[in-house]
């Protein structure tokens, strides 16, 4: 029996791309603004007291571990299952870029992964008609 797969959106591509992009640069923005007001230094002591100042710093911020751990975690089994290189890179983005940068990145490139697998496997499904062709018609 033939698996049929819908063909992959490029547009998802470049969406993801745009995000690492736009994920990259922000957070730099307001980093750079705190570096600043700072001395001219990431004072990290600093940025976490600020990122636990009131309630609604600490939720964002639990939000962000939380979520991030568990899209990290996905991102490492993910990255083993489709046998997909370059998962380091995503995940120095998000050690030192920013979370926004690194997700969106390994999105982008398991997206290009997919595109990658499923070519293959309608280049396979071809041949095998070819072959299937061919001995039918002996």
């Amino acid at each position: 029996m033939t698996r049929t797969t819908s063909p992959r959106n490029p547009w998802i591509e470049w969406i993801y791309l745009a995000l690492a992009v736009a994920g990259a640069i922000l957070p730099w923005l307001a980093n750079l603004d705190f570096i600043q007001s700072s001395g001219n230094v990431f004072d990290l002591s600093r940025f976490i007291a600020l990122a636990n100042a009131n309630a609604a710093a600490q939720s964002l911020s639990r939000d962000l571990l939380i979520g991030a751990s568990a899209i990290t975690i996905w991102m490492v089994v993910e990255a083993g299952r489709l046998q997909m290189r370059g998962l380091w890179v995503a995940l120095l983005c998000s050690a030192t870029l920013a979370f926004a940068c690194g997700a969106p990145l390994f999105l982008w490139m398991r997206e290009r992964r997919l595109r990658e697998i499923q070519l293959a496997g309608q280049g396979a499904e071809t041949s095998d008609d070819s072959s299937g062709k061919q001995a039918t018609s002996s």
